[in-house]
C-alpha cells in the first residue's frame, strides 16, 4: 500500500510502528476520499508505483504489473502447497494475483479495518476467501510464530515505518529457512539533497527516508543471502507524471467524485512529485534476499 501525494497531516511527527502513529495511519486510510481518489485515478485494486511498459498507459495497468514482474522474483518458492504473507496489504491485489496465479495460501495484513473489510468482501466476490486470510495489526508485531511462511512480500510500505529496522527483523523472524523476502520501497538516494526531498518525504509521515544501501545492509544483518536490489527509479518518475496528468486532465470529474478539498490538495501537491523525481530527487526498486536453509 502507497500513500498517495495529497497526504498531508501534523501526525507525521509521530513514530512510526507506535499505537499513535498506527491510530493516525489507520485514520487517513479510513476516509472516503481516500478511496475514492485509489478507485477513480489507482483502478482500486493494486494501489503501487507501476511498472510501465508505455510511458502513457492507465495506471492501474501499470501497477498490476509491478505486481505480477515481483511475483515472478519469488515463483520458484510458490505453489499450493506455499504461505505468503502481506504486508500492508490495502485492497488486497497482491494477495488475490497471488492466489488466483499459484494457488498459495496467503494471509494479509494490514492496519486499516474498513480496508480489511473491502479486501475480504472482494476475495469472497472472487471466490478466493478460502485462500486468504485477513488480519489487522502491524508490521512491528506480526501475530505468527517463527519460520511460518515461505515468502514474505510487501509493496510501498516501508517508507511510511520509522522502526524499519524492526520491521525488516519481524519480517525474517516469520520467514522459514530456504524462503524469500521480496518488497519495494520509495527511498532518498544515497548522499540527498535533504531540504529538496524533506516536504515529500513528510507527506509519507516519516523523518528520515531509508536508502538502498540501507536496506541491503540490513538484509546482510539479518542473515539474508543473494540480496539483490533491482532499481526501477526511471518507472517511479513515469509513475508521478501519469498521476500529475491524470488529476489535472480530469479534475472536474474527480471534484464529483472526492471532495473538492482534497483533489484541489492533489493538484498543489502531485507537482512536487513530479518535480522531485524527474529530477532523480527519489529512488524507486524491487529488493529479494534469501533465509539459508541451515
Amino acid at each position: 500500500m502507497i500513500d498517495d501525494p495529497g497526504h498531508d497531516t501534523a501526525d507525521a511527527q509521530h513514530t512510526a510502528g507506535t499505537p499513535d502513529h498506527d491510530d493516525a495511519t489507520r485514520r487517513y486510510y479510513e476516509t472516503g476520499d481516500v478511496d475514492a481518489f485509489y478507485d477513480a485515478v489507482w483502478g482500486g485494486e493494486d494501489i503501487h508505483v507501476g511498472i510501465y511498459a508505455e510511458g502513457d498507459e492507465p495506471i492501474g495497468e501499470a501497477s498490476h504489473r509491478t505486481v505480477e514482474h515481483t511475483a515472478d522474483k519469488v515463483a520458484d518458492l510458490l505453489g499450493p502447497h506455499a504461505t505468503v504473507l502481506d504486508l500492508g496489504s490495502g485492497y488486497g491485489g497482491s494477495a488475490r494475483a497471488l492466489a488466483e496465479r499459484f494457488g498459495c495460501r496467503v494471509a494479509a495484513l494490514d492496519l486499516s479495518e474498513a480496508h480489511n473489510r473491502r479486501h475480504r468482501a472482494a476475495n469472497t466476490q472472487r471466490g478466493l476467501d478460502g485462500l486468504i486470510e485477513v488480519v489487522t495489526g502491524s508490521l512491528n508485531d506480526l501475530p505468527y510464530e517463527d519460520g511460518r511462511f515461505d515468502v514474505v512480500w510487501s509493496l510501498e510500505v516501508l517508507c511510511h515505518v520509522e522502526d524499519r529496522e524492526g520491521a525488516l527483523a519481524e519480517a525474517v523472524r516469520v520467514l522459514r529457512p530456504g524462503g524469500a523476502l521480496v518488497f519495494s520501497d520509495i527511498m532518498a538516494p544515497e548522499e540527498p539533497p535533504a531540504e529538496a526531498v524533506r516536504p515529500a518525504f513528510a507527506r509519507l509521515g516519516v523523518q528520515t527516508p531509508a536508502t538502498p544501501a540501507f536496506y541491503l545492509a540490513q538484509l546482510s544483518e539479518l542473515g539474508l543471502k543473494g540480496a539483490d536490489f533491482e532499481d526501477r527509479t526511471p518507472d517511479l518518475a513515469t509513475h508521478y507524471a501519469r498521476l500529475d496528468e491524470d488529476v489535472h486532465h480530469r479534475a472536474a470529474e474527480l471534484r464529483d467524485r472526492i471532495s473538492p478539498a482534497y483533489v484541489d490538495d492533489l493538484l498543489a501537491n502531485l507537482p512536487l512529485w513530479t518535480d522531485v523525481t524527474r529530477r532523480g530527487l527519489l529512488r524507486w526498486g524491487l529488493f529479494h534476499a534469501r533465509r539459508p536453509t541451515g
